[in-house]
């Protein structure tokens, strides 16, 4: 494969994950708007951000490999069409619910990122997405255990 081939997987690779991203900031944003405590509204608001700053990321590296970044949330029919109904699948829905929608986009940037990481990425490239990947897993498994508190509670 030529060089040419290579760019364009990883611009392709690179692309999954910004729509991943952007699909946790959108979700984590309604989450926020949506939840009753100001300790989760202020945590999810944070999961939002941090999601946007880690699109940003991506997109500054895929415009450096010449590249198109992708700037909008998922196409793929179930993840775009589950973040359009989390509004109304949450809205009025006690905070484990809530938790629950927020754990399962986790679960989706889980598998996204783990999956990047099979492939043959450049080594500055790699340390970036095993970075964000770590993060995915704080906020996977920092969402669980608030999930886990709300469910015992009910």
């Amino acid at each position: 494969m030529d060089l040419t081939n290579d760019r364009k997987d990883l611009v392709r690779t690179l692309n999954k994950l910004i729509e991943t991203c952007k699909d946790g900031e959108a979700g984590f944003k309604v989450c926020a708007e949506d939840v009753k405590r100001p300790d989760l509204k202020q945590l999810f608001s944070q999961r939002s951000r941090q999601c946007g700053e880690a699109a940003a990321e991506l997109q500054r590296t895929v415009l450096e490999l010449g590249g198109e970044p992708e700037d909008s949330t998922s196409v793929s029919a179930d993840l775009h069409r589950r973040w359009v109904d989390l509004k109304s699948l949450i809205t009025g829905k006690d905070e484990e619910a809530i938790l629950n929608e927020a754990e399962r986009g986790e679960d989706v940037a889980k598998e996204r990122y783990s999956e990047a990481l099979t492939q043959n990425l450049p080594p500055e490239i790699r340390t970036m997405v095993e970075r964000q990947y770590q993060g995915v897993l704080h906020n996977h498994n920092e969402v669980r255990a608030l999930r886990d508190v709300a469910r015992a509670k009910s």
